[in-house]
């Protein structure tokens, strides 16, 4: 039924709300415009208004489908309100025809008057699609606009607060709420303070880096290892360390000969150790021969405790015995017997008192045993590890030169893969006395680009006990090699020259820089199963790191 009243000097029979059932769910709220006026048939005679879904009663008169369905269901006698006749419901049928003349009116557009068009109602929706006047919802997520469909365009380009732009930055897609938050915390690509106070202004993701290097950190001392408490900034450290060097170079001294002489008191421990060692392995051969004697004194016993429970019960038959015959003859013809079973029990008795003993001993001699194998454990395992540690000052390289002997190759690579241990670390190499320190790191199932089908290779700068006197940063030539073990000597070899501007290569300010090298060194078909070399041997490979030291200087 209409709600709204006349425009534009047409008259209230030209128009109506049409919400038929069969329409687009859109169209419910629109308020229809008809060219022509409408015929009385088409008029519903409950709600006056165009008929929705038209069905016909038994007197003939054409209802909404909503209206017919009220009277209906009112519980009382259903009248028409046109002639009162009384209506059945198993009388009342759908009107497709009328429908479809409804449906063939012309009307106008329901943005009239800003759209003129006129067309059949049943190419309502089908125009509204395309209409510049319907009223559209901005498409983009969160904005409430609604507007014209031809400023849509402009709207959702141009002034819509939700719609997406890319970051001026780092040119990601955000909307415009939410661009200055973007910047203000997360984008990369923004310039921002050091927190550190300092005068550099750089892009967020260089934030990291650079306050690990920046001059007003916090930091110690590179000597503080040695003994010296300095804590400052960056840069007046650098100029401690500097300034500082001959007091630098004494703790250093000081520090090499208390080393020196904890070498020497290990030397001196491991010797006492080895004789304590020897001692004990003898101590340990003569408890096991003194257990070897209480197994047969154990053996003896029991054949002991055997025989005396035979006696025993020897000894219970003869006491029966005995006084079955005193009850017989009496206790003079027995006494003589008597007595010389009386010997024998006593015998017997002595017997067991020694085995007894035995047992005793038995028991201290095991104590013993057990005690001195515990200190033996104790000597070996401290044994075990000196000798560690003097392999590992031994092996300690300062040409500048590693060779790399990794074993168990495939069950490491195996545990690699799986995530277990990916990484392996070598000993630490220099390339002087008082030189650059390094070392090597292998990924034997690969890295990076070379995970699952690459030995991966790479060497590692370290912080050294002379950085302060080296020249930085680091420009020396480095090879790697994998080194072929059959007399074909078809060594893998990579080299590269380290770049100044890199990290990897300035002077360490933690325990290490990043690591540098080839993530992609060998293939692991090339490795296992070359056509004339044998990289693996006896499940073990051999890698080489080389420094080129000869434009170095002594110190």
């Amino acid at each position: 039924m209409a709600t709204e009243g006349e425009d534009e000097g047409l008259p209230q029979q030209h128009w109506g709300v049409f919400g038929s059932e069969d329409l687009d769910s859109r169209l419910l709220s629109h308020t229809l415009r008809f060219v022509e006026t409408l015929e009385a048939q088409y008029l519903c005679p409950c709600c006056s208004g165009v008929v929705i879904n038209p069905h016909q009663a038994s007197c003939g008169h054409i209802f909404c489908l909503r209206c017919i369905r009220a009277l209906l269901e009112n519980g009382l006698s259903a009248k028409c309100p046109k002639d009162h006749a009384f209506i059945k419901s198993n009388e009342v049928f759908q009107d497709n025809c009328c429908k479809r003349e409804i449906q063939n009116l012309d009307i106008y557009c329901t943005n009239y008057p800003a759209c003129a068009y006129t067309f059949p109602l049943c190419h309502l929706q089908e125009h509204l699609k395309t209409c510049q006047f319907e009223i559209i919802k901005c498409p983009n997520q969160d904005c409430p606009e609604t507007l014209p469909c031809a400023e849509l365009e402009d709207h959702t380009k141009n002034h819509c607060l939700h719609r997406l732009e890319p970051c001026p930055h780092c040119h990601q897609q955000l909307t415009l709420t939410h661009m200055k938050d973007h910047e203000n915390t997360v984008c990369p690509e923004v310039k921002v303070p050091c927190p550190n106070k300092c005068t550099q202004m750089m892009q967020r993701h260089m934030l990291k880096e650079h306050f690990s290097q920046c001059p007003e950190l916090e930091t110690d001392c590179v000597y503080k290892k040695y003994g010296c408490s300095v804590r400052e900034k960056r840069a007046k450290v650098l100029v401690h360390e500097d300034a500082a060097l001959n007091e630098h170079l004494l703790l250093v001294l000081e520090n090499n000969t208390k080393l020196e002489k904890q070498i020497h008191s290990l030397q001196q421990g491991m010797s006492v150790g080895q004789e304590q060692l020897q001692d004990q392995r003898s101590a340990v051969s003569s408890l096991e021969r003194a257990v070897q004697q209480v197994t047969k004194d154990d053996l003896a016993l029991s054949s002991v405790q055997r025989s005396l429970e035979d006696q025993r019960g020897r000894v219970s038959n003869i006491q029966l015995q005995l006084k079955q015959l005193s009850l017989a003859f009496g206790q003079d013809s027995t006494h003589t017997e008597l007595a010389q079973l009386r010997g024998s029990l006593g015998t017997l008795s002595q017997q067991v008192s020694v085995i007894e003993g035995l047992k005793e001993q038995l028991g201290v001699l095991e104590d013993r045993y057990l005690q001195h194998s515990r200190l033996l454990d104790i000597h070996v395992d401290q044994l075990q590890r000196n000798e560690e540690r003097f392999q590992e000052l031994e092996s300690t390289s300062y040409t500048g030169k590693l060779i790399w002997k990794i074993r168990d190759y495939q069950k490491r690579k195996e545990a690699a893969s799986r995530g277990h241990a990916p990484v392996m670390l070598s000993s630490a190499f220099y390339t002087g006395r008082s030189g650059y320190k390094l070392s090597a790191r292998a990924y034997l199932s690969g890295d990076g680009a070379g995970r699952g089908t690459h030995l991966s290779l790479y060497v590692v700068l370290m912080r050294g006990d002379f950085d302060s006197l080296l020249p930085w940063p680091f420009r020396q030539t480095i090879s790697l090699s994998l080194l072929d073990q059959s007399p074909a000597r078809n060594h893998v070899s990579e080299s590269f020259l380290p770049d100044p501007a890199s990290s990897s290569f300035a002077r360490p300010v933690s325990d290490t820089n990043v690591a540098s090298g080839f993530p992609r060194f060998v293939s692991h078909g090339n490795l296992e199963a070359p056509k004339n070399a044998a990289y693996v041997k006896d499940d073990t490979l051999f890698i080489k790191i080389r420094v080129d030291t000869s434009s170095l200087e002594d110190l």
